[in-house]
C-alpha cells in the first residue's frame, strides 16, 4: 500500500465545504468536496489525525481498489482480483459488506454485497480452507462498495459505527441533532469562543455540548476504538505518538465566556443535564430550566444559536407559531446587537419570527430539507 492513500469523508448533505476546511486544517491534501463526501489524500499521520480531531464527518473510507464492472460476474471476478484478501483478512475475522450506489447491470445494492461476500470468502476458502463469518453489528473489517458509471470502487471503512457519536451515551431529546451536524453549523456562525453563546431553546444540550468542545480543543477520537487497529499496515506507534500530540495540545485554560441553555420543560433540561455531565463540561455551561423569554442577556454582545421544532415530528401548529412569534419578539427587544442563527424545517414557521435572515445555508437533517438562517438583530 503507498503511504499517500486516498481518502473519503462521508458528510452530511450541505456541510460539504466546512468538512473540506476542517480536513484541510488538519493537513490533508488535494482535498475535493463532492455532494455529501469530500474526496483527499492523506499520509498515515494525518490520517491518524483526522480520526482524532475532525468532528463533521459520519465515517472515513480507504479507497483499496477501483475497476470497471456491469454484472454480477465482473463483479465477483475483479473483487477476487483486486485486493490481496487472503494476507488481510484470516478467517478468524469477521467483516461486513456496506453497498451504495448504483450501475448498469448491477441495480441491487443487496445482490452487490452477497458477491463481494462470496468473492472474498471463495478465496478464503481455497487458500485457508476457511472462511470469515459475517457480522453485521461489530464487524472486524468493514468493506465499502460504491458503485456508480459501470465502476465499482472498494475502500475500508474505518469505524463500523458512525462518528458523530462522541464517545458516551446522551440522553436523546424526541427530534435530536446529530452532533457532527451542530459541529458543522456551529463553525459556519465563525464564533470565536470569546463572546457569549446562548442556545434558547437547547433541548437536550447537542449545540451547547458540542460548542465548548471545539472551543476547548477536545477531541473526539481519544475516546474512542476502530476498526483500523486490525488493519495489516496499522503503525500502532505512531497510532500513540499522535494520540499523545493530540494530549499535549489540550488547553490549559479554563476561561471560557457565558454559554447558557434555556429549557422550559423540566424533564428535558434535565436531560440537557445529564449530557453535559457525561461529557464533562459542566462547570462550562448553565442549563436554565425556564422559558427563553425570562432569560436577561449579558451585555457583552454574542450569538444565539437554536434548532427549534419544525412541525415535522413535533408541535402543535399553532404552538408554533406562537413559539416563533415569541423567538422574534425576544430578538427585537432584547437581543438588539446579537447574531441569531436558526435551523429551519419549515418556512412557514419561520416567517412568524418577522425578521429577515441575512444568510441561508442549506442542510439536511434527518432527512429534512432545512436551511441555517443567520439574522443580524438591530
Amino acid at each position: 500500500m503507498s503511504q499517500s492513500m486516498k481518502l473519503i469523508a462521508v458528510l452530511p448533505q450541505g456541510l460539504e465545504e466546512e468538512g473540506a476546511k476542517e480536513l484541510i486544517e488538519l493537513g490533508a491534501k488535494s482535498v475535493v468536496p463532492k455532494s455529501r463526501s469530500v474526496l483527499f489524500n492523506a499520509d498515515w499521520s494525518c490520517f491518524y489525525r483526522v480520526h482524532l480531531c475532525a468532528r463533521l464527518p459520519f465515517r472515513f473510507l480507504r479507497e483499496i481498489a477501483e475497476f470497471q464492472c456491469n454484472s454480477p460476474e465482473s463483479l465477483y471476478e475483479n473483487v477476487q482480483r483486486a485486493f490481496d484478501w487472503k494476507e488481510w483478512i484470516h478467517p478468524s475475522l469477521s467483516f461486513r459488506v456496506d453497498v451504495s450506489g448504483s450501475t448498469y447491470g448491477l441495480p441491487s445494492n443487496h445482490y452487490s454485497a452477497l458477491q463481494v461476500k462470496n468473492a472474498i470468502i471463495d478465496v478464503q476458502r481455497s487458500y485457508f480452507g476457511l472462511r470469515s463469518n459475517v457480522n453485521l453489528d461489530k464487524p472486524e473489517f468493514c468493506i465499502h462498495l460504491h458503485l456508480g458509471g459501470g465502476k465499482a470502487a472498494l475502500s475500508f471503512a474505518s469505524s463500523t459505527h458512525s462518528m458523530h457519536r462522541r464517545g458516551f451515551r446522551p440522553a436523546m431529546g424526541l427530534a435530536p441533532l446529530k452532533e457532527n451536524i451542530a459541529a458543522g453549523l456551529i463553525r459556519a456562525t465563525q464564533w470565536n469562543y470569546s463572546t457569549p453563546l446562548i442556545d434558547p431553546l437547547c433541548g437536550s444540550g447537542t449545540f451547547l455540548i458540542e460548542a465548548v468542545s471545539i472551543a476547548l480543543g477536545l477531541q473526539t477520537g481519544l475516546k474512542q476504538s476502530f476498526l483500523f487497529e486490525q488493519w495489516l499496515d496499522f503503525d500502532s506507534q505512531l497510532w500513540a505518538n499522535e494520540k499523545e500530540i493530540v494530549k499535549q495540545h489540550l488547553p490549559k485554560t479554563n476561561q471560557l465566556p457565558l454559554i447558557i441553555g434555556c429549557e422550559k420543560n423540566f424533564d428535558i433540561a434535565e436531560q440537557a443535564r445529564i449530557n453535559i455531565a457525561e461529557a464533562n463540561l459542566q462547570s462550562f455551561i448553565e442549563v436554565k430550566n425556564i422559558h427563553f423569554g425570562d432569560l436577561s442577556l449579558p451585555d457583552e454582545k454574542g450569538i444565539l444559536l437554536c434548532n427549534p421544532p419544525y412541525g415535522k415530528r413535533l408541535g402543535n401548529q399553532n404552538e408554533l407559531e406562537l413559539l416563533y412569534k415569541e423567538l422574534g419578539i425576544y430578538c427585537k427587544t432584547k437581543a438588539s446587537g446579537w447574531n441569531l442563527w436558526l435551523l429551519s424545517g419549515n418556512a412557514n414557521l419561520t416567517k412568524f419570527l418577522k425578521m429577515k435572515a441575512t444568510k441561508r445555508m442549506p442542510i439536511s437533517n434527518g432527512g429534512i430539507d432545512c436551511r441555517w438562517l443567520n439574522y443580524r438583530i438591530n
